[in-house]
């Protein structure tokens, strides 16, 4: 590790530390401070984020996807100040900051079958504190890739785990490890915008567009039966606080055929963004592995769903 890499990694930590004794409503003034120099300094994040959201809301005016992609912008900037609370923060006080709990009989229903349940948990307001309740009301296994900062990963790992969950690495031992949990009828999280490797999917439309999308979910569900919950933590207006959403994921994700099942995915996913656009987190390059296929955001390739990306 570089000298560069030890002095951000001790920055960060010690930001984090700091960061986890706020209120969430100073992390959200805070954000909003740092939003010009963010604006300013990240040139591919707003890029990125203005191509997606011209993809996803065609019939929004240039304003009207601005405005979106700045409150986008500035839910990612609280995103990051917020690890340290989720991480870090008292416990009491985490648990003091989830408001309410929608849908929450869906989730019971589905632990009920004995049959293991799948949480999909899209890159939608703080997934951090999702993780954080999970793993407070249940057994729960999640993958883990280590960060580019390798001094970092025992601060993540220890604030991840800290509610009892259970993480595994991105590899086919983690996949082993979701497969023996959700037959023990326990829980498993899954972050379905993630691009997989290049044997690790199919293309499936989001928003419309062609997208490579894993196919670990269908996999899972043919091994184990089980059921399929999407869930995220939304982030209530001037950090208030959040509410937890667990909803029904599209039915398509039973299906048998890995690209139905991609596409149910997406459509669970969509589903999931339209409580609240902007903390959807619009930077990452989902469509990075199909780009080839747009000029303008226009298809200029057929595709076929059913054709994994060369």
């Amino acid at each position: 590790m570089t000298t560069k890499d030890r002095f951000s990694a001790a920055l960060i930590s010690w930001l984090w530390r700091r960061l986890s004794r706020c209120r969430l409503s100073t992390l959200w003034r805070l954000a909003g401070l740092m939003q010009p120099l963010y604006r300013a300094l990240a040139h591919r994040e707003r890029r990125v984020t203005r191509d997606n959201l011209a993809r996803a809301y065609p019939m929004l005016d240039h304003e009207q996807r601005a405005r979106l992609a700045r409150l986008s912008l500035r839910h990612s900037i609280v995103t990051a100040l917020e690890l340290g609370f989720a991480w870090q923060g008292k416990v009491a006080s985490v648990n003091a900051s989830i408001k309410r709990i929608e849908g929450l009989a869906l989730l019971e229903e589905a632990q009920a079958q004995k049959k293991g349940v799948i949480i999909l948990a899209p890159h939608f307001g703080n997934w951090e504190v999702l993780n954080f309740w999970l793993s407070s009301n249940m057994p729960f296994t999640a993958m883990y890739e280590p960060p580019r900062l390798h001094r970092l990963d025992d601060i993540i790992r220890t604030g991840r785990e800290r509610m009892g969950a259970h993480l595994v690495p991105t590899t086919a031992r983690g996949v082993s490890a979701l497969l023996k949990a959700l037959k023990r009828g326990e829980a498993v999280g899954i972050l379905p915008d993630q691009v997989p490797d290049d044997t690790g999917g199919v293309i499936a439309p989001f928003y419309g567009y062609p997208a490579y999308t894993a196919t670990l979910l269908p996999k899972l569900v043919s091994r184990t039966g089980a059921q399929v919950i999407v869930s995220v933590a939304r982030r209530l207006p001037r950090g208030e606080g959040y509410v937890l959403h667990f909803m029904r994921a599209d039915e398509r994700v039973y299906a048998d055929d890995d690209a139905t099942a991609a596409h149910g995915v997406n459509a669970s996913v969509e589903r999931v963004i339209a409580l609240d656009p902007a903390q959807y987190q619009w930077e990452y390059k989902r469509y990075k592995h199909t780009s080839h296929l747009y000029q303008d955001n226009q298809l200029i390739t057929p595709w076929d769903t059913s054709t994994p990306v060369p």
